[in-house]
């Protein structure tokens, strides 16, 4: 976009085709800026088609301050510890698609990622925070993913990181040596492989997070006022993969045959939540929601809009799913919804 504005100022305008053969060639120029050191300057060239092939080609370049402006300080700014990620109203109507953040500064999600987890290591032994600590004290870093092969890139991210730990005197976190990055998650995998057939060494984390399904209060409508969600914990920080939880006990009535939404919720503080925990009310910083579920559930030789009695049994599977059944307390008959809780967090 900032080669594009600047064709803009020039008077060129490209057709739709073009930007995208602008976008390739600009993702080519700035990998070679990133990894030659002694380039300044990337040359953009962008053809046009028929007969004006020669005449109306457009030619531009991509210089180093442009990569540094548009990448390492948009992306990685300069921050305090105490920033944190920008939030602005949502247009009513947007394309179907991933829910990016809306804040590009990685360095401010980092910040209120940190802030959040200040008290995850109060129950390990010979880990103590300083009585001013702000956030929580990273002693190594490993990166993982390609773009952090480029110095800039990572040398940005270590130094505001390692300035965020000197104001609150704490050491020096220290990069770790790690492999090829493009190959990192590749190689990961093909371990995994080995070690389902029983060779290698299996590292157990279990669930990132704490994972919650919004439950619809029963009670008389009220114009203009919602009905009240209460948060039902599902899986627990630490569920390991491969594992389910059931609730037996707890009876939900769950809407078939019609259009419904789930909606889910996660939570990285929250880790003495156990299996069945509801929650009235939360903080904002205590549960992020995800996104929802809209789904239609087989009516099974049900009426559309009946509700029945079920209660939930939750799994957290190998591949990172969340699969919740709701189980018929009268036959046995299973619904599944299944969330992908690495996309969604």
């Amino acid at each position: 976009y900032t080669v594009k504005a600047k064709l803009e100022r020039e008077d060129k305008s490209l057709q739709p085709w073009q930007f995208q053969a602008l976008t390739h060639s600009c993702r080519d120029a700035k990998e070679k800026l990133f990894n030659i050191q002694t380039m300044d300057v990337a040359p953009i060239v962008i053809a046009n088609r028929g007969s004006s092939l020669i005449g109306g080609t457009l030619r531009t370049e991509l210089t180093r301050e442009e990569v540094n402006n548009a990448l390492v300080d948009g992306f990685l700014p300069v921050v305090p510890a105490s920033t944190r990620p920008v939030f602005r109203a949502r247009t009513g109507l947007r394309t179907s698609g991933l829910p990016y953040a809306q804040d590009a500064g990685i360095t401010r999600h980092l910040a209120a990622f940190l802030a959040k987890q200040q008290h995850a290591t109060g129950e390990l032994e010979g880990i103590k925070l300083a009585e001013n600590a702000t956030f929580i004290h990273p002693t190594a870093v490993l990166f993982n993913g390609g773009v952090l092969k480029a110095e800039s890139l990572a040398n940005r991210l270590m130094t505001v990181l390692n300035s965020w730990l000197q104001e609150e005197q704490a050491p020096s976190a220290r990069l770790l040596s790690g492999t090829d990055l493009d190959l990192a998650v590749a190689r990961g995998a093909a371990y995994y492989g080995f070690v389902r057939k029983g060779k290698g060494v299996r590292i157990k984390g279990g669930a990132a997070a704490s994972y919650y399904v919004g439950i619809e209060s029963a009670m008389p409508s009220v114009p203009g006022i919602p009905p009240e969600i209460q948060a039902l914990c599902i899986a627990p920080f630490g569920m390991e993969e491969g594992t389910q939880q059931e609730l037996p006990n707890e009876e939900f009535g769950l809407v078939i045959g019609e259009p419904v939404r789930f909606r889910f919720f996660a939570s990285t503080t929250r880790r003495e939540d156990r299996v069945g925990t509801r929650l009235n009310h939360w903080n904002r910083d205590e549960l992020s929601e995800l996104a929802e579920i809209e789904i239609t559930l087989d009516k099974e030789g049900r009426r559309a809009g009946e509700v029945v009695p079920v209660h939930l049994c939750a799994a957290v599977t190998e591949v990172g799913t969340l699969e919740l059944q709701a189980v018929s307390q009268k036959d046995n008959t299973r619904w599944k919804i299944e969330f992908d809780v690495r996309s969604g967090e």
